[in-house]
């Protein structure tokens, strides 16, 4: 089937975060403009120089059987449990295909050959490699978990996800870095596009809160050290930021053809619109101060698209909370969309889910879409003074009604290695 102008629709949304163990609680705490960052009171955080980060809400050990567990990593436990959620939210149940009692299910009004999915994780699974080291080196070679191969493969979650719905249309894992999560999205969306799949499991995933990426980031001189204040630590676009809070979790949606979800009669969250991805080719970890390689990202999204800049009336902002990358990012947006900034209600939402990485733009994502549908743009918490610099209409204090009418919504993700990836969704 050629379906090169395929319209793509969000059917479901999933999501586990430091806000809320289902994507409506952590929705309602986006809006309340609440945070999930907190001390971390372990041992083994103790001579660390970075002593706070932004749990999941809902651990997961509670909620997926332990013989499931033990052979998966949290990033792949954490994926799954926001999939289940996004699959069922879309009105399907059960595996593809699958035909129960001699009566089509939900789950059958999918062909498994037409169906992917596309899970993506900036780290993979490195609490396992990490533990199992520490299991190799302290007990010995018998003790180390036959299932550590497959749970520390980044591919993994995404694997995982595949098996639970029984995906056989592709099931791909794209690395870049913090872009990861909204990566996938963009190529799940390609995926239907292209005609290779009517229906796509896609998002983001990370499980990183361990000793050693937190050193790493800590003394990257990346990471906020306000161990004093965690829930006012992680404050993009204020004067005194001073780096990103490490957050752990997962967002997932399911995309489809409009003609699938049409043909079922399923309820649509928003158009998926498009994506722009470029890199800035500057240096590994440090954005491009001017943001001309944001800028072409945004551009390759208007030029691929039929999004008009005049209808966006919300950005997701990546504002990770650091000095450079908060302001290059606003600079890309004003190079392209010029004046029409100013009516472009700017969130950014790892001022209370902290930065969690791979699995930010799924949760991002799902965030985006979800203040199209309720037409309202989460709040920025902790900005007691604005930089001068934010030429934006950046949210602040609370939550804001958006406009009526035919309305699009961005989301933004960059990552180490020059990474850039938007994505824009659209009301129905």
């Amino acid at each position: 089937m050629n379906a090169t102008h395929q319209s793509v629709v969000v059917t479901g949304i999933g999501a586990t975060t430091p806000l809320g163990g289902d994507s409506t609680s952590t929705w309602e705490a986006l809006v309340a403009g609440r945070s999930g960052v907190a001390l971390i009171d372990e041992e083994w955080a103790a001579d660390l120089p970075v002593r706070i980060a932004a749990r999941i809400a809902v651990d997961p050990a509670g909620i997926i059987p332990r013989p499931q567990a033990r052979k998966l990593d949290r990033s792949a436990q954490f994926a799954l449990l926001a999939a289940r959620e996004a699959w069922a939210d879309a009105g399907y149940t059960g595996k593809a295909g699958e035909v129960a009692f001699g009566d089509e299910t939900p789950g059958a009004a999918v062909d498994p050959d037409r169906l992917g999915t596309v899970i993506a994780s900036g780290i993979g699974g490195v609490t396992t490699l990490l533990e199992q080291y520490d299991v190799l080196r302290e007990k010995g070679v018998r003790r180390v978990s036959p299932h550590t191969v497959p749970m520390l493969m980044p591919n993994g979650p995404s694997a995982n996800v595949g098996l639970e719905v029984n995906a056989r249309a592709g099931v791909h894992t794209p690395v870049s870095a913090c872009a990861s999560g909204t990566e996938a999205i963009g190529y799940a969306i390609e995926m239907i596009r292209s005609g290779r799949a009517d229906v796509v499991v896609a998002g983001g995933t990370e499980a990183a809160i361990h000793p050693l990426p937190i050193a790493a980031f800590g003394n990257m001189m990346a990471m906020s050290k306000a161990n004093e204040d965690p829930q006012g630590a992680s404050r993009p676009f204020d004067v005194d930021r001073n780096g990103f809070v490490l957050g752990e979790g997962a967002g997932v949606i399911v995309l489809e053809s409009a003609e699938h979800a049409a043909a079922r009669g399923a309820r649509v969250y928003a158009e998926a619109v498009g994506q722009g991805i470029s890199a800035d080719s500057h240096h590994i970890t440090q954005p491009e101060p001017s943001g001309n390689g944001i800028a072409h990202a945004l551009q390759n999204l208007v030029d691929g698209t039929d999004l008009k800049p005049a209808e966006v009336a919300h950005v997701n902002a990546h504002a990770t909370s650091t000095p450079q990358g908060d302001i290059a990012e606003l600079k890309a947006m004003r190079k392209v969309f010029g004046d029409d900034v100013d009516h472009m209600a700017v969130s950014a939402t790892k001022s209370m889910t902290g930065h969690l990485l791979g699995g930010a733009g799924g949760i991002e994502t799902v965030a985006t879409v979800q203040a199209l549908y309720h037409r309202t743009a989460p709040p920025t918490i902790n900005i007691a003074s604005l930089d001068p610099e934010a030429d934006a209409d950046v949210v602040r204090g609370e939550a804001r009604t958006l406009p009526e009418g035919r309305i699009a919504a961005i989301n933004n993700s960059f990552g180490f290695g020059g990474h850039n990836v938007v994505l824009a969704f659209r009301t129905v």
